[in-house]
């Protein structure tokens, strides 16, 4: 019998009626029976967080602010750790031994703010203790408590990031997330309703899928796996199928058979922000210590240089963030007799691939055939990995697809396309079109 320790976790979605909580039950019980050392890792149940959230701001009769941070993450915990005891409930019920565990008493230590925190370290004693004994340890995600023993959450894709982290400190074979989707797919199947399943993808390309909008595995886990080495089975918790692999195990050589591109991702919770003041003072490492105390990710920065006679910072943010920042950014900006400028109409359009920055013709294609669309992009920004560009928030789904179909994404067997044909095409419209305009 197999006696290494397996991960599981299982999203909100996964959870979300009593006939989704039996199901996973018993697909839990199946893998205890195989493995016997077994760890799960839930979120909350369904729109709990949310709801926990309107309940939070009902309260206090409006948004809550840092004022109320300790007692948020002290409410939103209480989702998660209502979901582990259901499952352990539920898993009793089938005959299968199981302790829920909060994330303190899993042994998780963590540092950083509220709201964002990140793991600091597991003592994993206890859960070590209840799998010797054959017992299933379902842990609550997406939490931790600090040196002073006090709740704080991880912030978005936290119950992600609990489960890698927890399968790091157990020394687990893998982390296997299972969510409401049979893999990672070559766009979002909401979008594109022909797209290709990945069977095994690297850490590398996933963790910018993810942070391009790919809501299928957060970024934040993706990088902790590649770090320490956790591989990662992205699976259908309703179906069978061996799902996404993600490991740098022969991801290469899915990236090198597929082309250059892989997939196509998209993100809607996205704003530009332009800070600009008169004068040739730098606020750039102002700017981004705002960003940083925040722990808000940015993108597709790009900044005027120390020989012009004016200062000018574009960068790509949340939308969801914006709300976090812009006070401290206007306070600094409005110090040097400047302003912040906030244009939430946007959203966001990724290529997934490799080695992208050796091959500019795949961004010039990109940009063509959306401008052939009457799809404006802007601020444009290229990686070996990843080439992103802005478009018009309500077009963003008709970019994914047509983006999608350019590159071939979709599944094998489809009508064949002279990809350089539509290409020279769209150039000669978009040219069309200057010179309309001009």
């Amino acid at each position: 019998m197999h006696m290494a320790v397996l991960v599981q976790k299982y999203g909100g979605s996964s959870l979300s009626t009593v006939d989704k909580l039996r199901s996973v039950a018993r697909r839990v019980a199946d893998s205890h029976r195989r493995w016997r050392r077994l760890v799960v890792v839930v979120s909350a149940r369904g729109d709990t967080t949310d709801e926990l959230l309107r309940l939070s701001e009902e309260v206090a009769g409006g948004a809550v602010g840092s004022f109320a941070a300790r007692e948020v993450d002290q409410l939103l915990a209480t989702g998660e750790c209502a979901a582990a005891a259901q499952l352990a409930i539920t898993l009793a019920r089938l005959g299968v031994p199981a302790v829920s565990l909060t994330g303190p008493q899993a042994g998780i230590r963590v540092t950083g703010r509220h709201g964002g925190a990140m793991i600091d370290r597991i003592d994993t004693g206890r859960m070590a203790e209840l799998l010797e004994a054959g017992r299933v340890a379902v842990v609550g995600g997406f939490h931790g408590a600090d040196r002073a023993g006090d709740v704080r959450t991880l912030g978005r894709g936290g119950s992600d990031t609990t489960a890698v982290a927890v399968a790091a400190a157990m020394g687990a074979d893998r982390c296997e997330v299972f969510t409401d989707v049979d893999g990672v797919r070559s766009a979002d199947p909401r979008v594109v309703p022909r797209t290709r399943q990945l069977p095994r993808i690297t850490p590398e390309a996933m963790a910018e899928m993810s942070f391009a909008g790919a809501g299928v595995l957060h970024s934040r886990a993706v990088e902790l796996a590649a770090m320490t080495g956790v591989e990662l089975r992205v699976r259908s918790a309703t179906g069978p199928g061996a799902g996404t692999v993600v490991s740098r195990r022969g991801g290469v050589g899915l990236l090198e058979t597929s082309g250059a591109v892989v997939a196509v991702s998209h993100d809607l919770d996205v704003a530009r922000v332009l800070v600009h003041c008169r004068g040739r003072a730098d606020l750039a490492a102002e700017i981004l210590e705002i960003l940083a105390h925040n722990a808000v990710p940015v993108d597709l920065v790009a900044r005027s240089g120390p020989q012009e006679d004016e200062f000018r910072m574009g960068f790509t943010i949340r939308r969801s963030d914006v709300a976090d920042v812009r006070a401290a950014l206007e306070k600094s900006a409005g110090s040097r007799g400047g302003d912040v400028r906030v244009d939430d109409g946007v959203g966001k359009v990724s290529l997934i691939g490799m080695g992208l920055l050796n091959r500019p013709a795949y961004v010039a294609r990109m940009i063509a055939v959306l401008a052939a669309a009457g799809i404006a992009t802007s601020w444009v920004s290229t990686s070996q990995l990843r080439a992103s560009a802005t478009v018009p928030r309500e077009r963003v789904c008709e970019a994914v697809t047509l983006l999608h179909e350019e590159f071939g994404l979709g599944p094998a067997g489809g009508e064949a396309v002279d990809r350089d044909a539509v290409y020279r095409t769209a150039v000669d419209r978009d040219a069309a079109a200057r010179d309309i305009a001009v």
